[in-house]
């Protein structure tokens, strides 16, 4: 196996504070922070990384900081959440949800991945940004590991 890793936690799960992508923002700072992060993927990006930093009113640095120096499990980094984020509510975080579920790609995006999946652009092809990083995932998961 490979010493690095694509992140396959799905920015549509959330963890007990019920905020989808935040389990793989922990998974992909802490990849980082242990050199094992997959090749093109960012610990931190601009996209679903950064909306749910935002939404949250966390500091990425802060994050970075806390995950590099303390190693937390997923329970540990959440409760560290609770007690850093400056937005943490249950209006702020069904917003950041609704947000992170209804983001689409756009066409350059969706038709990149699908075609790197083998998959028609047609109607039945999904829209939705998490499905098709989930299906990125995937893929990229399987060419470096099954492959």
């Amino acid at each position: 196996m490979s010493d690095t890793y694509v992140p396959l936690i799905s920015s549509g799960v959330a963890g007990p504070l019920g905020v989808v992508h935040l389990p793989r923002l922990w998974q992909k700072v802490s990849l980082e922070t242990a050199g094992k992060l997959a090749s093109g993927y960012p610990a931190v990006g601009k996209g679903f990384d950064a909306m749910t930093l935002a939404a949250l009113g966390l500091e990425e640095q802060a994050v970075r900081n806390y995950i590099k120096q303390n190693k937390p499990t997923y329970p540990e980094f959440e409760a560290w959440v609770k007690q850093n984020a400056t937005s943490l509510n249950r209006e702020a975080i069904e917003k950041h949800n609704a947000a992170v579920r209804g983001y689409n790609h756009d066409d350059e995006t969706r038709r990149g991945i699908l075609s790197a999946c083998g998959m028609a652009d047609d109607a039945s092809a999904p829209r939705d940004g998490v499905s098709l990083n989930n299906l990125d995932d995937w893929y990229e998961f399987h060419q470096a590991v099954l492959k």
